[in-house]
Protein backbone atom coordinates (compact mmCIF):
# COMPACT_ATOMS: atom_id res chain seq x y z
CA UNK A 1 0.00 0.00 0.00
CA UNK A 2 1.41 3.38 -1.13
CA UNK A 3 1.85 5.51 2.14
CA UNK A 4 0.38 9.26 2.14
CA UNK A 5 3.47 11.42 1.35
CA UNK A 6 3.70 12.64 5.25
CA UNK A 7 4.37 9.29 6.14
CA UNK A 8 7.82 9.37 4.33
CA UNK A 9 9.75 9.62 7.61
CA UNK A 10 12.51 7.35 8.58
CA UNK A 11 11.34 4.22 10.16
CA UNK A 12 13.27 5.30 13.58
CA UNK A 13 9.89 7.24 14.48
CA UNK A 14 8.24 3.80 15.99
CA UNK A 15 11.40 3.91 18.56
CA UNK A 16 12.30 7.20 18.86
CA UNK A 17 11.89 8.41 22.23
CA UNK A 18 9.34 11.20 22.31
CA UNK A 19 10.05 14.71 24.55
CA UNK A 20 10.72 18.02 24.46
CA UNK A 21 12.87 19.97 22.28
CA UNK A 22 14.69 23.25 23.37
CA UNK A 23 14.65 25.83 20.76
CA UNK A 24 15.89 29.57 20.28
CA UNK A 25 16.26 31.99 17.19
CA UNK A 26 19.92 30.90 16.28
CA UNK A 27 18.90 26.94 16.20
CA UNK A 28 15.29 26.61 15.34
CA UNK A 29 15.61 25.56 11.75
CA UNK A 30 17.99 22.90 13.08
CA UNK A 31 15.82 21.77 15.78
CA UNK A 32 12.70 21.18 13.63
CA UNK A 33 14.18 18.20 11.07
CA UNK A 34 15.11 16.78 14.26
CA UNK A 35 11.51 16.32 15.57
CA UNK A 36 9.81 13.06 15.88
CA UNK A 37 6.26 11.57 16.19
CA UNK A 38 5.65 12.77 20.18
CA UNK A 39 8.36 15.62 20.07
CA UNK A 40 7.49 19.05 21.63
CA UNK A 41 9.78 21.68 20.35
CA UNK A 42 9.75 24.77 23.00
CA UNK A 43 10.12 27.90 21.40
CA UNK A 44 11.93 30.51 23.79
CA UNK A 45 10.64 34.21 23.14
CA UNK A 46 12.40 35.83 20.34
CA UNK A 47 11.86 36.77 16.79
CA UNK A 48 11.98 33.81 14.23
CA UNK A 49 12.08 34.45 10.95
CA UNK A 50 9.89 31.99 9.33
CA UNK A 51 9.17 28.78 10.43
CA UNK A 52 9.04 25.95 8.04
CA UNK A 53 6.62 22.86 8.63
CA UNK A 54 8.51 20.12 6.35
CA UNK A 55 8.17 16.52 6.27
CA UNK A 56 7.08 16.34 9.71
CA UNK A 57 4.76 13.09 10.45
CA UNK A 58 3.22 12.94 14.02
CA UNK A 59 0.55 9.91 14.46
CA UNK A 60 -2.65 9.91 16.27
CA UNK A 61 -1.93 9.94 19.68
CA UNK A 62 1.89 11.52 19.39
CA UNK A 63 1.80 14.23 17.57
CA UNK A 64 4.52 16.85 17.23
CA UNK A 65 4.21 20.12 18.60
CA UNK A 66 5.51 23.80 18.19
CA UNK A 67 4.64 25.63 20.94
CA UNK A 68 5.84 29.36 22.65
CA UNK A 69 5.47 30.77 25.71
CA UNK A 70 1.83 30.98 27.53
CA UNK A 71 2.75 33.80 29.37
CA UNK A 72 5.35 36.59 29.50
CA UNK A 73 7.34 37.58 25.91
CA UNK A 74 6.24 36.03 23.11
CA UNK A 75 7.92 33.69 20.11
CA UNK A 76 7.39 35.81 17.00
CA UNK A 77 7.35 33.74 14.07
CA UNK A 78 8.15 37.05 11.70
CA UNK A 79 7.71 37.15 7.77
CA UNK A 80 10.38 37.11 5.13
CA UNK A 81 9.53 39.02 1.55
CA UNK A 82 8.60 35.98 -0.96
CA UNK A 83 8.09 33.57 1.74
CA UNK A 84 4.68 32.69 3.72
CA UNK A 85 5.52 33.05 7.59
CA UNK A 86 4.37 28.86 8.35
CA UNK A 87 4.79 26.84 5.35
CA UNK A 88 2.84 23.53 5.57
CA UNK A 89 4.66 21.05 3.26
CA UNK A 90 3.85 17.17 3.35
CA UNK A 91 3.18 17.61 7.44
CA UNK A 92 0.28 15.56 9.38
CA UNK A 93 -0.27 15.53 12.94
CA UNK A 94 1.40 19.05 14.02
CA UNK A 95 -0.02 21.53 16.03
CA UNK A 96 1.34 24.74 16.49
CA UNK A 97 0.60 26.55 19.88
CA UNK A 98 0.63 30.01 21.05
CA UNK A 99 2.59 31.57 18.84
CA UNK A 100 2.58 35.55 17.77
CA UNK A 101 2.63 35.01 13.65
CA UNK A 102 3.59 38.89 12.68
CA UNK A 103 3.39 39.59 8.91
CA UNK A 104 4.46 42.88 8.61
CA UNK A 105 2.54 44.46 6.33
CA UNK A 106 4.18 42.36 3.53
CA UNK A 107 1.25 41.78 0.91
CA UNK A 108 3.24 38.21 -0.55
CA UNK A 109 3.50 36.92 2.93
CA UNK A 110 0.64 34.39 4.15
CA UNK A 111 0.59 33.69 7.94
CA UNK A 112 -0.09 29.83 7.99
CA UNK A 113 -0.16 28.44 4.70
CA UNK A 114 -0.72 25.18 3.24
CA UNK A 115 -0.88 25.07 -0.82
CA UNK A 116 0.37 22.64 -3.54
CA UNK A 117 -2.97 20.97 -4.37
CA UNK A 118 -2.77 17.36 -4.30
CA UNK A 119 1.17 16.56 -4.52
CA UNK A 120 1.16 17.93 -0.73
CA UNK A 121 -0.44 16.23 1.27
CA UNK A 122 -1.23 18.21 4.69
CA UNK A 123 -4.03 16.86 7.52
CA UNK A 124 -4.59 16.61 11.24
CA UNK A 125 -3.57 20.23 12.03
CA UNK A 126 -4.07 21.81 15.49
CA UNK A 127 -3.22 25.78 15.29
CA UNK A 128 -4.24 26.85 19.19
CA UNK A 129 -3.87 30.07 20.94
CA UNK A 130 -1.41 31.90 18.35
CA UNK A 131 -2.10 35.76 17.05
CA UNK A 132 -1.77 36.47 14.10
CA UNK A 133 -1.15 40.40 13.48
CA UNK A 134 -0.14 42.75 10.56
CA UNK A 135 -1.52 40.81 7.62
CA UNK A 136 -3.75 43.73 6.59
CA UNK A 137 -1.07 45.13 3.61
CA UNK A 138 -3.90 43.63 0.67
CA UNK A 139 -7.12 42.17 0.44
CA UNK A 140 -5.72 39.09 -0.32
CA UNK A 141 -3.13 38.30 2.19
CA UNK A 142 -4.52 36.25 4.76
CA UNK A 143 -3.96 34.82 7.92
CA UNK A 144 -4.57 31.03 7.69
CA UNK A 145 -5.19 29.33 4.23
CA UNK A 146 -5.24 26.05 2.61
CA UNK A 147 -5.00 25.52 -0.87
CA UNK A 148 -4.52 21.42 -0.39
CA UNK A 149 -7.12 18.69 -0.30
CA UNK A 150 -7.01 18.11 3.84
CA UNK A 151 -9.08 17.03 6.35
CA UNK A 152 -9.66 17.08 10.32
CA UNK A 153 -7.73 20.63 10.91
CA UNK A 154 -8.69 22.08 14.43
CA UNK A 155 -8.70 26.32 14.46
CA UNK A 156 -9.07 27.26 17.93
CA UNK A 157 -8.49 29.90 20.12
CA UNK A 158 -6.37 32.67 18.17
CA UNK A 159 -6.69 35.94 17.55
CA UNK A 160 -6.40 37.49 14.20
CA UNK A 161 -6.51 41.21 14.62
CA UNK A 162 -5.48 42.53 11.33
CA UNK A 163 -5.51 41.08 7.82
CA UNK A 164 -6.74 41.24 4.45
CA UNK A 165 -8.76 37.91 5.33
CA UNK A 166 -8.67 36.60 8.50
CA UNK A 167 -9.37 32.37 7.30
CA UNK A 168 -9.26 30.98 3.93
CA UNK A 169 -10.00 27.61 3.65
CA UNK A 170 -9.82 25.91 -0.21
CA UNK A 171 -9.34 26.90 -3.32
CA UNK A 172 -11.72 29.72 -5.46
CA UNK A 173 -12.11 26.90 -8.29
CA UNK A 174 -13.55 24.51 -6.21
CA UNK A 175 -10.64 21.86 -6.33
CA UNK A 176 -8.70 21.33 -3.08
CA UNK A 177 -11.32 20.92 -0.62
CA UNK A 178 -10.89 21.61 3.21
CA UNK A 179 -13.03 18.75 5.23
CA UNK A 180 -14.23 17.85 8.64
CA UNK A 181 -12.99 20.63 10.25
CA UNK A 182 -13.61 22.68 13.40
CA UNK A 183 -13.43 26.62 13.80
CA UNK A 184 -13.87 27.34 17.43
CA UNK A 185 -13.41 30.26 19.97
CA UNK A 186 -11.17 32.46 17.34
CA UNK A 187 -11.59 35.80 17.26
CA UNK A 188 -11.25 37.28 13.74
CA UNK A 189 -11.59 41.47 14.29
CA UNK A 190 -11.31 43.99 11.48
CA UNK A 191 -10.52 42.36 8.71
CA UNK A 192 -10.24 44.14 4.65
CA UNK A 193 -12.38 40.90 3.22
CA UNK A 194 -13.59 37.57 4.65
CA UNK A 195 -13.26 37.08 8.06
CA UNK A 196 -13.77 33.50 7.52
CA UNK A 197 -14.27 31.69 4.33
CA UNK A 198 -14.57 28.08 3.37
CA UNK A 199 -14.63 27.60 -0.89
CA UNK A 200 -17.09 25.10 -2.61
CA UNK A 201 -15.86 21.91 -3.78
CA UNK A 202 -15.89 20.17 -6.77
CA UNK A 203 -15.51 16.61 -7.18
CA UNK A 204 -13.88 15.22 -4.17
CA UNK A 205 -10.37 14.09 -5.31
CA UNK A 206 -9.02 10.26 -4.41
CA UNK A 207 -6.66 10.68 -1.88
CA UNK A 208 -5.88 8.10 1.03
CA UNK A 209 -7.15 8.97 4.55
CA UNK A 210 -9.99 12.21 2.95
CA UNK A 211 -12.67 11.45 4.06
CA UNK A 212 -15.16 9.56 1.39
CA UNK A 213 -18.83 9.50 4.08
CA UNK A 214 -20.90 12.20 5.46
CA UNK A 215 -18.63 14.92 7.16
CA UNK A 216 -19.04 17.83 9.29
CA UNK A 217 -17.09 20.70 9.56
CA UNK A 218 -18.67 22.80 13.05
CA UNK A 219 -18.15 26.90 13.36
CA UNK A 220 -18.41 27.49 16.76
CA UNK A 221 -17.98 29.91 19.58
CA UNK A 222 -16.29 32.57 17.46
CA UNK A 223 -16.51 35.86 17.44
CA UNK A 224 -16.26 37.61 13.64
CA UNK A 225 -16.02 41.07 13.71
CA UNK A 226 -15.81 43.32 10.42
CA UNK A 227 -15.68 46.97 10.61
CA UNK A 228 -16.17 49.69 8.42
CA UNK A 229 -13.11 50.13 6.53
CA UNK A 230 -12.84 49.62 2.40
CA UNK A 231 -12.60 46.79 0.80
CA UNK A 232 -10.33 47.65 -2.26
CA UNK A 233 -10.75 44.13 -4.19
CA UNK A 234 -14.73 44.57 -3.48
CA UNK A 235 -17.09 43.90 -0.42
CA UNK A 236 -17.23 40.79 1.20
CA UNK A 237 -19.63 38.72 3.44
CA UNK A 238 -18.11 37.90 7.12
CA UNK A 239 -18.35 34.53 6.67
CA UNK A 240 -18.82 32.59 4.28
CA UNK A 241 -19.43 28.79 3.40
CA UNK A 242 -19.53 27.17 -0.18
CA UNK A 243 -21.26 24.50 -1.60
CA UNK A 244 -21.06 20.81 -2.02
CA UNK A 245 -20.16 18.21 -4.55
CA UNK A 246 -22.92 17.77 -6.82
CA UNK A 247 -22.28 13.94 -6.16
CA UNK A 248 -20.14 10.93 -4.39
CA UNK A 249 -17.60 11.98 -1.95
CA UNK A 250 -18.54 14.98 0.06
CA UNK A 251 -22.11 14.89 -1.26
CA UNK A 252 -23.81 14.45 2.25
CA UNK A 253 -21.48 17.05 4.02
CA UNK A 254 -22.61 19.43 6.37
CA UNK A 255 -21.79 22.99 8.17
CA UNK A 256 -22.58 23.09 11.47
CA UNK A 257 -22.47 26.91 12.71
CA UNK A 258 -23.29 27.42 15.91
CA UNK A 259 -22.76 30.02 19.33
CA UNK A 260 -20.50 32.27 17.43
CA UNK A 261 -21.31 36.49 17.46
CA UNK A 262 -21.13 37.73 14.11
CA UNK A 263 -20.81 42.00 14.33
CA UNK A 264 -20.64 44.58 12.28
CA UNK A 265 -20.29 44.96 8.09
CA UNK A 266 -21.70 47.86 6.64
CA UNK A 267 -21.99 46.74 3.59
CA UNK A 268 -22.53 42.95 2.83
CA UNK A 269 -24.07 40.10 4.72
CA UNK A 270 -22.46 38.78 8.09
CA UNK A 271 -23.37 35.04 6.79
CA UNK A 272 -23.53 33.59 3.81
CA UNK A 273 -24.11 29.67 2.86
CA UNK A 274 -24.91 27.49 0.20
CA UNK A 275 -24.99 23.35 0.42
CA UNK A 276 -25.75 22.31 3.31
CA UNK A 277 -26.10 24.13 6.60
CA UNK A 278 -27.79 24.46 10.47
CA UNK A 279 -27.52 27.34 12.03
CA UNK A 280 -28.27 28.05 15.53
CA UNK A 281 -27.63 29.84 18.47
CA UNK A 282 -25.85 32.43 17.26
CA UNK A 283 -25.85 36.27 17.40
CA UNK A 284 -25.82 38.22 14.82
CA UNK A 285 -25.75 42.31 15.50
CA UNK A 286 -24.64 45.06 12.40
CA UNK A 287 -26.82 47.63 10.32
CA UNK A 288 -25.97 45.92 7.12
CA UNK A 289 -28.34 44.94 4.46
CA UNK A 290 -28.60 41.14 5.40
CA UNK A 291 -27.74 39.53 8.63
CA UNK A 292 -28.31 35.66 7.26
CA UNK A 293 -28.03 35.32 3.41
CA UNK A 294 -28.92 32.00 1.98
CA UNK A 295 -29.04 30.61 -1.63
CA UNK A 296 -27.20 29.02 -4.84
CA UNK A 297 -24.04 30.22 -4.68
CA UNK A 298 -21.09 28.64 -6.68
CA UNK A 299 -23.38 25.35 -6.00
CA UNK A 300 -27.26 24.73 -5.02
CA UNK A 301 -28.58 25.32 -1.17
CA UNK A 302 -29.28 22.13 -0.42
CA UNK A 303 -30.64 22.44 3.19
CA UNK A 304 -30.74 25.43 6.12
CA UNK A 305 -31.90 24.65 9.18
CA UNK A 306 -31.71 27.80 10.65
CA UNK A 307 -33.25 27.87 14.66
CA UNK A 308 -32.71 29.60 17.99
CA UNK A 309 -30.98 32.59 16.10
CA UNK A 310 -30.91 36.24 17.56
CA UNK A 311 -30.66 39.34 15.01
CA UNK A 312 -30.80 43.20 15.51
CA UNK A 313 -30.26 45.52 13.01
CA UNK A 314 -29.41 44.62 9.41
CA UNK A 315 -32.19 45.64 6.86
CA UNK A 316 -32.96 42.28 6.45
CA UNK A 317 -32.52 39.35 8.69
CA UNK A 318 -32.39 35.62 7.28
CA UNK A 319 -32.87 36.04 3.52
CA UNK A 320 -33.11 33.47 1.24
CA UNK A 321 -32.20 34.04 -1.94
CA UNK A 322 -33.21 30.91 -3.64
CA UNK A 323 -35.55 28.13 -1.84
CA UNK A 324 -33.16 24.96 -0.47
CA UNK A 325 -33.73 21.58 -2.55
CA UNK A 326 -34.20 19.59 0.77
CA UNK A 327 -36.69 19.54 3.52
CA UNK A 328 -35.64 22.88 6.28
CA UNK A 329 -36.75 24.81 8.72
CA UNK A 330 -36.42 28.19 10.25
CA UNK A 331 -37.85 28.14 13.67
CA UNK A 332 -37.46 29.82 16.92
CA UNK A 333 -35.39 32.93 16.00
CA UNK A 334 -36.00 36.31 17.60
CA UNK A 335 -35.29 38.91 14.41
CA UNK A 336 -35.57 42.80 14.82
CA UNK A 337 -34.87 43.86 11.49
CA UNK A 338 -36.77 45.85 8.85
CA UNK A 339 -37.24 42.69 6.89
CA UNK A 340 -37.45 39.75 9.33
CA UNK A 341 -37.82 36.97 7.33
CA UNK A 342 -37.94 36.45 3.40
CA UNK A 343 -38.26 33.17 1.25
CA UNK A 344 -39.03 30.73 3.82
CA UNK A 345 -42.45 30.48 3.08
CA UNK A 346 -43.98 27.10 3.78
CA UNK A 347 -40.95 26.01 6.27
CA UNK A 348 -40.88 29.12 8.56
CA UNK A 349 -42.38 28.36 11.80
CA UNK A 350 -43.28 29.82 15.69
CA UNK A 351 -40.23 32.79 15.48
CA UNK A 352 -40.73 36.15 16.84
CA UNK A 353 -40.16 39.69 14.94
CA UNK A 354 -40.35 42.67 15.49
CA UNK A 355 -38.98 46.04 14.65
CA UNK A 356 -35.83 47.59 16.21
CA UNK A 357 -37.54 50.33 17.84
CA UNK A 358 -40.11 47.52 19.95
CA UNK A 359 -36.62 45.18 20.85
CA UNK A 360 -36.67 47.50 24.43
CA UNK A 361 -39.31 45.32 25.09
CA UNK A 362 -37.91 41.77 24.77
CA UNK A 363 -34.18 41.98 25.77
CA UNK A 364 -32.17 43.36 28.21
CA UNK A 365 -29.92 46.24 26.40
CA UNK A 366 -30.60 46.30 22.43
CA UNK A 367 -27.68 48.43 21.14
CA UNK A 368 -24.85 48.02 17.81
CA UNK A 369 -21.98 48.84 20.47
CA UNK A 370 -19.36 46.15 21.69
CA UNK A 371 -19.42 45.88 25.24
CA UNK A 372 -22.65 47.60 25.41
CA UNK A 373 -25.36 45.72 24.16
CA UNK A 374 -27.10 42.51 25.72
CA UNK A 375 -29.73 40.57 24.04
CA UNK A 376 -30.29 38.13 26.80
CA UNK A 377 -34.29 38.28 26.67
CA UNK A 378 -36.39 40.30 29.59
CA UNK A 379 -38.73 37.54 32.10
CA UNK A 380 -41.27 36.35 30.38
CA UNK A 381 -40.81 37.43 27.01
CA UNK A 382 -39.10 35.42 23.53
CA UNK A 383 -41.17 32.84 24.47
CA UNK A 384 -43.66 30.72 22.52
CA UNK A 385 -44.82 26.98 22.52
CA UNK A 386 -42.47 24.23 22.61
CA UNK A 387 -40.34 23.57 19.37
CA UNK A 388 -38.87 20.37 18.14
CA UNK A 389 -34.51 20.98 18.32
CA UNK A 390 -34.31 17.88 16.52
CA UNK A 391 -33.00 19.66 12.95
CA UNK A 392 -30.34 21.45 15.22
CA UNK A 393 -29.11 18.74 17.87
CA UNK A 394 -28.69 15.70 15.31
CA UNK A 395 -29.31 13.43 18.27
CA UNK A 396 -27.24 15.20 20.90
CA UNK A 397 -28.23 18.29 23.20
CA UNK A 398 -28.81 21.93 22.14
CA UNK A 399 -26.58 24.13 24.04
CA UNK A 400 -27.68 28.04 24.27
CA UNK A 401 -25.20 30.41 22.78
CA UNK A 402 -23.99 30.41 26.47
CA UNK A 403 -23.50 26.90 26.53
CA UNK A 404 -26.04 26.39 28.98
CA UNK A 405 -27.99 23.28 27.86
CA UNK A 406 -31.25 24.08 26.30
CA UNK A 407 -33.97 22.16 28.36
CA UNK A 408 -36.76 24.34 27.71
CA UNK A 409 -37.30 25.03 23.88
CA UNK A 410 -40.09 27.30 24.42
CA UNK A 411 -37.76 30.41 24.30
CA UNK A 412 -36.77 32.11 20.80
CA UNK A 413 -33.43 33.51 20.17
CA UNK A 414 -30.39 32.43 20.97
CA UNK A 415 -30.72 32.24 24.61
CA UNK A 416 -32.11 29.60 26.74
CA UNK A 417 -33.60 32.30 29.31
CA UNK A 418 -31.97 35.30 31.60
CA UNK A 419 -28.47 35.35 32.04
CA UNK A 420 -26.90 33.32 33.87
CA UNK A 421 -23.92 34.45 36.05
CA UNK A 422 -21.38 32.89 33.34
CA UNK A 423 -23.20 34.78 30.65
CA UNK A 424 -20.99 36.32 28.23
CA UNK A 425 -20.86 39.85 27.74
CA UNK A 426 -20.94 40.42 23.88
CA UNK A 427 -17.73 42.21 23.37
CA UNK A 428 -14.19 41.91 21.23
CA UNK A 429 -12.88 39.37 23.10
CA UNK A 430 -12.31 35.23 22.99
CA UNK A 431 -15.20 33.65 23.77
CA UNK A 432 -15.52 30.54 25.76
CA UNK A 433 -16.34 27.18 24.45
CA UNK A 434 -19.55 25.57 24.61
CA UNK A 435 -19.97 21.86 25.02
CA UNK A 436 -18.62 19.95 21.89
CA UNK A 437 -21.05 18.52 19.85
CA UNK A 438 -21.04 17.32 16.08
Amino acid sequence: MKLPACALVPFLVAVARAGDVAADPSNHRARLATLRAGDTLLLAPGAYVRLPITRLAGRAGAWITIRGPEEGAPAVIESEPGHNTIELVDACFVALEHLVVDGAKASDAFGVSAKGGGSNRVHDVHIEGCTFRNFSAAQQQVAISTKTPTWNWTIRGNRILDAGTGVYLGNSDGTDPFVAGVIEGNLVQNTLGYAMQIKWQRARPEIEGLPTGASVTVIRDNVFAKDGRASPDGDRPSVLVGGLPERGAGAEDRYEIARNLLLGNPREALLQASGRVSVHDNVFVGDGPVAIHLGDHDRPLLRADVGFNTVYGPRSGIRFEHRPRETSVVTGNLVFAATPITGAEGFELANVVASLADATQYVVRPSLVPGAMDFHPLAGRCVGKELDPAPFGHGAPLPDFDGRARADHRWRGAYAGPASANAFQLDLRLKPLGPASR
